[in-house]
């Protein structure tokens, strides 16, 4: 009996391996198709990848880079918003995406406020894993500041553990704070790119009827942020149209069709 325990523990441990070894092997499948200029099947080669053995940050790189080259600039902006998603500190992820958005066609205004872009972006200086350990220590810091005020024997290490103790929480409380904003910019499912080659926005839910119903025409690569959605029967079908808001200014409509969100 076991015998069999034993051999069935094996041959499971030998499939999770050949299962795994396939999984490197498409990385490195693809990472040859791109150094061989082959950017279609190395397109192929990551998403298949990312299917089999997940995604990280460095594959989502690999696959803008690919996307790009192929000529795909929605989805090469899609997958480098999407390596920061999972790594905001990836540098190389977002000196190409500002490369390709200084390409695309529509050129947006302002988004957000002034004192929301500078939390957003001291958020995204860090994971929000790294931001939780820095709070973490900094709350170390703290209990070892209250046990100097409570157990040091002179004037000085006792105002020093009082003080320090109640800037370095501050700190603390400050860390954890952008620890959850990194987070929720990571996870946040309101974020689009416009992957049509280009899309007439409505001011209404519907495919515009008249020139006045035509709110706007953007192009492929426009990053978007949905407000809300609705459906809408369409003669025997239902259709999902949502509201989006381009910049401070300019908000309308758009078909689900011509959008694909970044959330992962």
């Amino acid at each position: 009996m076991s015998h069999y325990i034993l051999k069935y523990f094996f041959c499971i441990i030998a499939l999770l391996c050949s299962l795994n070894s396939m999984a490197i092997s498409l990385v490195q499948r693809a990472d040859s198709a791109y150094e061989s200029e082959d950017y279609r099947s190395a397109v192929e080669l990551y998403n298949n990848a990312a299917e089999t053995e997940g995604v990280s940050s460095d594959l989502y790189y690999n696959l803008g880079n690919a996307y790009y080259r192929c000529g795909k600039i929605s989805q090469s902006i899609l997958a480098y918003e999407r390596a920061l998603r999972l790594d905001p500190t990836n540098t190389d992820a977002r000196i190409n995406l500002d490369f390709v958005n200084s390409r695309i066609v529509d050129k947006k205004g302002e988004t957000g406020s002034f004192i929301s872009n500078t939390i957003e972006k001291v958020a995204n200086a860090m994971h929000s894993n790294t931001w939780a350990w820095i709070a973490l220590v900094m709350f170390a810091v703290t209990i070892g500041c209250i046990a100097a005020y409570f157990f040091s024997g002179t004037i000085i290490l006792k105002k020093l553990g009082f003080f320090g103790g109640i800037i370095v929480f501050i700190l603390s409380l400050v860390a954890i704070f952008f620890s959850f904003k990194s987070k929720s910019i990571a996870m946040d499912p309101s974020q689009a790119i416009i992957t049509s080659e280009t899309t007439v926005l409505s001011t209404v839910p519907r495919k515009p009827m008249t020139r006045d119903e035509e709110a706007m025409l953007l192009h492929e690569g426009t990053k978007v942020r949905v407000l809300r959605s609705i459906s809408v029967d369409v003669d025997t079908t239902k259709q999902t149209w949502h509201e989006v808001e381009i910049d401070n200014k300019h908000r309308a409509w758009i078909n689900d069709a011509d959008i694909e969100k970044i959330a992962i």
